[in-house]
């Protein structure tokens, strides 16, 4: 019982504090001092701070902090229900976003990249950094935190990516020129094929275990590309 009433007091001391530092209130989100619910888990967004939140597992109440780099939004996506801090919306709660360093790993918990045109990214957790390669064909975009179409980035050279350089025209009556506007040409991957949007190459794969008919420049079932008849096996 007298932890209980420690913790509970804790968690009103530090709502006391942000608030003397004149941080508004968002009545959106209440204060938590007793679990609402008796059972399950549940959790709340701290009223002031968007690096914590309450947590209610089984009418057992905590108040959790995410780790550095990190804002509770509920979801869970990347470690303890935290999330990047460029994908939450606070609306209104203080957030701190001190970096914990100045090489590749600012955050402790982030998605970093080396350069303006890398086909891999690093992601970092705990401040420990590992590399991920992209999709092959595509670039690492820090905007959207992903990899993308290396023609969408500024300074990429998409042809230095794909390893292919769209034709100047394509043509007339070619087999290519029956996909107009986006010609396309075997890529020298039995799972992927080279099309061409506005001149930039983009490498493109068939999914659904079909392979790609130099022949035909369609995406066939295997047993019909005698080329690629093992490329899934």
């Amino acid at each position: 019982m007298l932890s209980t009433v420690v913790f509970v007091a804790l968690l009103g001391l530090g709502a006391a504090q942000l608030r003397g530092r004149e941080t508004p209130v968002n009545p959106s989100y209440p204060e938590i001092t007793s679990c609402p619910e008796l059972y399950g888990l549940q959790l709340y967004p701290h009223p002031l701070s968007c690096n914590q939140f309450y947590k209610c597992e089984n009418s057992t109440l905590t108040l959790e902090t995410c780790e550095n780099g990190l804002l509770f939004d509920g979801k869970g996506a990347v470690h303890n229900y935290c999330n990047y801090n460029w994908g939450v919306d606070c609306e209104g709660r203080e957030a701190d976003l001190a970096p914990i360093a100045r090489g590749i790993c600012e955050y402790s918990f982030g998605i970093y990249s080396n350069g303006p045109c890398e086909t891999y990214y690093t992601k970092c957790a705990y401040g420990e950094p590992a590399d991920y390669p992209c999709t092959p064909g595509l670039a690492y975009d820090e905007r959207i935190h992903g990899c993308n179409w290396p023609d969408l980035l500024e300074y990429c050279n998409p042809e230095d990516v794909v390893g292919f350089k769209c034709p100047a025209y394509t043509e007339p009556g070619s087999l290519a020129a029956q996909f107009e506007p986006f010609p396309r040409y075997p890529s020298g991957d039995c799972g992927r094929y080279i099309v061409c949007v506005e001149g930039y190459p983009r490498l493109v794969g068939c999914g659904d275990y079909t392979v790609f008919d130099d022949a035909t420049l369609t995406c066939q079932d295997p047993e019909y590309v005698p080329a690629c008849a093992n490329y899934f096996k």
